[in-house]
């Protein structure tokens, strides 16, 4: 249970937060945040906020180093980690590590793949590293759209949605990239299904302490840091939940709806008339869809961030409601 103490604190810092937005010059903030041209962006530049950092203030790991199973002692087996598996390669990435760069630009058998992860939406996405043209190698931009990172590409210094899988300004406006399946589980877990795989390491190039997690009490606090587009209160806005986008249809599994079912196990559902299985740990909050076998991909987040950015969403429902 949060103390008041936190509660307190985490409302003056919202309060500061939006302070500063207040502030900003009006002309400035329509056109131009940390050297990007908004004005003609493909999302309403009144709703692209400055998080703080300038550009490349959060920096963004390009060249990763990776550990063996064994070599990887600092973590615990419920270490929280973003799995991929590509080409035949396992890695796992410690969020521990992610919270504090938010991007890493890694090869997996000579293939670009961008690894992303959002603190304030939970949300870990994994792209291929090319928009079909060009290999791109990514940076943190310090900007948001709906609380969500948004990343640049040093080729051509395009802004890129993380959760729209777009770009949204700039030479590329409008590409998209290929996502990759990824799972947001713990390390016992990755390493049980996977014991060769490889663990990024802590040699990052940078100075953080990733003993401490800089977002503490965050996924607890009903509160969000910055303003959203689309806000639902079915659930609280943190839940976990699995969203899932097939067919042009989008559909969010929340672990407490999927507890209903028990605590783990599957569950075979429809989503635009294809047959889908849905396996989990609810009390872990982890899970995967796959349709004949093969895994789909999807996203494990919050859910405001979720409705944020799909507010036409279907909700899995354990039972019937009125």
């Amino acid at each position: 249970m949060r103390s008041e103490k936190s509660t307190c604190l985490w409302a003056y810092k919202v309060s500061i937060l939006f302070l500063l937005l207040m502030l900003q010059p009006v002309g400035t903030f329509a056109r131009s945040l940390n050297g990007f041209d908004l004005s003609e962006s493909l999302i309403y530049s009144g709703h692209i906020m400055p998080g703080g950092p300038a550009k490349d203030g959060i920096p963004a790991i390009d060249k990763p180093e990776f550990d063996t199973v064994k070599a990887a002692d600092w973590l615990t087996p419920e270490s929280r980690v973003l799995g991929v598996v590509h080409n035949g390669i396992a890695k796992a990435y410690p969020i521990a590590i992610l919270n504090w760069h938010e991007i890493v630009n890694d090869r997996f058998a000579g293939e670009a793949v961008v690894i992303t992860y959002c603190p304030l939406c939970g949300s870990g996405v994994v792209y291929r590293g090319s928009d079909g043209e060009r290999v791109l190698s990514f940076g943190v931009s310090g900007l948001l759209y709906n609380n969500d990172i948004l990343l640049y590409d040093r080729q051509t210094d395009s802004l890129w949605s993380q959760l729209h899988n777009q770009a949204i300004s700039g030479p590329l406006k409008g590409s998209r990239l290929t996502q990759l399946p990824s799972s947001h589980v713990r390390w016992e877990v990755w390493r049980e299904q996977y014991p060769d795989t490889i663990v990024l390491n802590r040699n990052t190039g940078a100075v953080r302490d990733y003993r401490r997690n800089p977002y503490y009490g965050y996924e607890e606090s009903p509160q969000l840091l910055f303003p959203v587009e689309f806000l639902s209160n079915t659930l609280h806005p943190k839940e976990r939940v699995i969203g899932i986008e097939l067919n042009g249809i989008t559909k969010a599994y929340p672990f407490s709806e999927l507890a209903k079912r028990g605590d783990s196990g599957t569950i075979d559902d429809l989503l635009g008339g294809v047959p889908i299985l849905i396996e989990y740990d609810a009390e872990q909050r982890e899970g995967k869809v796959s349709l004949a076998g093969e895994e789909l991909v999807t996203t494990n987040l919050f859910w405001f961030a979720w409705y944020a950015f799909n507010p036409a969403t279907l909700i899995f429902r354990a039972e019937p409601t009125d």
